[in-house]
């Protein structure tokens, strides 16, 4: 558990300082005088297409380097490896196939975004590099993952990439980028930057191999292989779709449809601030899970689950209710366009959902990496079919706020079936007494908070809220112990700064 939560903490750490940086391009984007709200609708509906067609072209690689890294690294000579050849090539021919057929549907997107998001339209195939770019990248950072090289990974897609965006911004401020038609075209090659960065990293520090000779274990488990990865990529585009078909609908349905997608984008941008441990975890995770599952560890299992639930549970409710109590506050303080209060009940519908989701642990690697892996599709399938008429309807019916609605309900449902699924076929559970007493724990801190302090309004309102609310929530985790990995922590934490003393 030592790894994992060095691992965890560090790429913590690092995403932490991504959203930094991103909750500046997102000041930058939202603010008065640069951007409009049409063109932060664009860059929010390019990052969902480009997500979109990473989920088809990758070819569910990512799930097969997860999956069968073990087998290809206990069995095989680092010279020998064949598996992130076959995974760069098999992504990229499926990249192309994306290509061709969003060339040939164009007219489908022309139909379906030219009322509401004719922006879109103009820009079309500039979406493409982007979404070669995450595609690229997608596989490398599976392979960097397994490879227990998840911090430098991450480094990139939350910081370098951010940093890039940042730069650009930068040029338009000061007008050495003239316009937006200039800056949209260069905001696409973020991700083909990092995923080359990465791919450079991995080379000059031996981590990766390259040979075209099929090895004894692509042979012996080919068919296993083809398998996993037909199901894997219903599931992956499945839960992908998921993710970003509340900013299509928007996009489409709704009047000033791409205006509506950036304010749902901002939204969204802030509650990815309460995911950031996820990732984290979720990367330190898999191998051990992939290891545990090979072994037939099923008690280190259980630890990592209830773990990484608890863990993430704290986070997110602590995250949540700090930026909730400060939300309206801080656009109001930082002039922020107005149009963006608009997604306030957006943030947080979405917020209790990403609560819920982190605090039901990794679940969804759990199962990913099981001998059950299949469950994945028939939960995805669920998913969906849960997801995509509700979020379209309540989107027709309520507007911006209908698509986190759809979520709430289609997320919470999602979860409660994996939940469920675990328990009956491995009794594996992520709950504990201490997962009750972080949700009281963080309802009451927020009460206090709220009314003590409400209405105290600017910079003096947001920080005395805040600091309120963290120095009342975290002395409370700490002297009800929720977790067991707040002591080790807090040791080290000391012991580093005990070292820099003398």
């Amino acid at each position: 558990m030592t790894n994992i939560r060095r691992q965890s903490i560090i790429s913590s750490l690092v995403i932490y300082l991504g959203f930094a940086i991103g909750l500046l391009n997102t000041y930058f984007f939202t603010k008065q005088g640069l951007f409009t709200e049409t063109e932060y609708g664009l860059t929010t509906i390019f990052m969902a297409i480009a997500t979109m067609m990473m989920a088809l072209a990758t070819l569910a690689m990512p799930s097969f380097i997860f999956k069968f890294h073990p087998y290809y690294q206990d069995n095989l000579e680092p010279e020998k490896n064949d598996m992130i050849t076959w995974a760069l090539i098999v992504s990229t021919i499926g990249f192309l196939f994306v290509t061709i057929a969003g060339v040939v549907l164009k007219f489908l997107v022309i139909r379906k975004f030219g009322a509401n998001a004719p922006q879109l339209v103009q820009y079309y195939y500039w979406v493409f590099p982007m979404g070669f770019g995450l595609t690229i990248y997608s596989v490398l950072e599976a392979y960097a993952w397994s490879k227990h090289a998840s911090v430098f990974s991450t480094f990139l897609k939350e910081v370098q990439w951010r940093l890039f965006t940042t730069v650009i911004i930068l040029l338009l401020a000061v007008g050495i980028i003239k316009d937006f038609n200039l800056f949209i075209k260069l905001y696409v090659f973020g991700y083909p930057c990092i995923a080359i960065t990465l791919f450079i990293w991995l080379i000059v520090n031996k981590k990766i191999h390259f040979t075209f000779k099929v090895s004894k274990v692509s042979r012996r488990y080919f068919k296993h292989i083809v398998t996993l990865c037909t199901f894997f990529y219903g599931g992956t585009f499945i839960f992908t779709l998921s993710q970003v078909f509340d900013t299509f609908v928007i996009a489409s349905v709704l009047e000033k449809g791409i205006d509506l997608a950036g304010v749902f984008g901002f939204a969204t941008v802030i509650t990815s601030i309460i995911q950031a441990p996820q990732r984290g975890i979720v990367a330190a995770s898999l191998p051990h899970l992939s290891k545990a599952w090979k072994d037939k560890n099923l008690p280190l299992i259980q630890r990592i689950y209830q773990r990484s639930s608890i863990n993430q549970l704290i986070f997110a409710c602590g995250i949540f209710l700090l930026i909730w109590m400060n939300f309206t506050d801080a656009i109001k303080t930082f002039g922020i366009k107005t149009t963006y209060l608009e997604g306030a009940w957006v943030f947080f519908l979405l917020g209790l959902t990403k609560i819920i989701d982190m605090g039901t642990g990794v679940n969804a690697q759990i199962i990913a990496t099981s001998t059950k892996w299949r469950f994945e599709l028939i939960s995805g399938i669920i998913l969906l079919i849960i997801m995509l008429p509700l979020t379209y309807i309540f989107t027709k019916r309520l507007g911006v706020t209908g698509p986190a609605i759809a979520t709430l309900i289609s997320i919470t449902i999602y979860n409660a079936i994996r939940i469920i699924f675990l328990w009956k076929k491995f009794r594996l559970f992520p709950f504990t007494l201490q997962t009750l007493t972080t949700i009281i724990l963080a309802v009451v801190c927020y009460a206090i908070c709220y009314f003590a302090f409400n209405k105290m309004q600017g910079f003096s309102g947001m920080f005395i809220r805040s600091l309120t609310f963290i120095v009342l929530y975290a002395a409370g985790t700490i002297l009800l112990k929720l977790t067991p990995d707040i002591k080790p922590v807090i040791n080290t934490v000391l012991e580093r700064l005990g070292k820099k003393k003398s």
